[in-house]
């Protein structure tokens, strides 16, 4: 049974990461390849550089792209962990408003929507794993914001 649970667990977040693509994608396809907006080209940049700034403080093989947790995995709290838990989360987030403000619409605003809500599912479900794992990490969560510095 136990099994059979960690197995639906997984299936579940490779459906997270597969719409988290999905969402990526057709922000990207309906907004082209065109010249955006000096301010939407900023943010695309800004989101991009913190991501870059993330990966200095979480080596490649400490994460994973699923929610879930690898075995061997260290809670890092230096960088931007120490303000916020998913900081890569908000580095795809500020990326995508970008390229969303590049050229709005109704329709790339509710796909940005089903973006947020994909890695905030992603968030909870990697928390949920961390607090079985660690107490270390409940101490954490005392301490930072969930997405979005200082506010989430």
């Amino acid at each position: 049974m136990r099994k059979r649970l960690n197995t639906r667990s997984k299936s579940n977040s490779y459906l997270l990461v597969i719409q988290q693509f999905v969402f990526i994608a057709l922000l990207i396809i309906l907004h082209g390849v065109q010249m955006p907006n000096t301010f939407a080209l900023l943010l695309f940049f800004l989101g991009a550089l913190f991501g870059l700034y993330t990966i200095r403080h979480n080596k490649p093989g400490n994460f994973n792209i699923t929610p879930e947790i690898k075995k061997d995995a260290l809670l890092i709290t230096t960088g931007a962990y120490q303000y916020i838990r998913h900081p890569m989360y908000f580095s795809v987030l500020v990326m995508m408003l970008g390229v969303v403000l590049s050229k709005p619409s109704i329709l790339s605003f509710f796909v940005y929507a089903l973006l947020v809500v994909t890695l905030s599912l992603k968030a909870k479900k990697e928390e949920m794993l961390w607090i079985k794992r660690s107490n270390e990490y409940k101490n954490y969560i005392q301490n930072t914001k969930r997405i979005i510095p200082f506010l989430l």
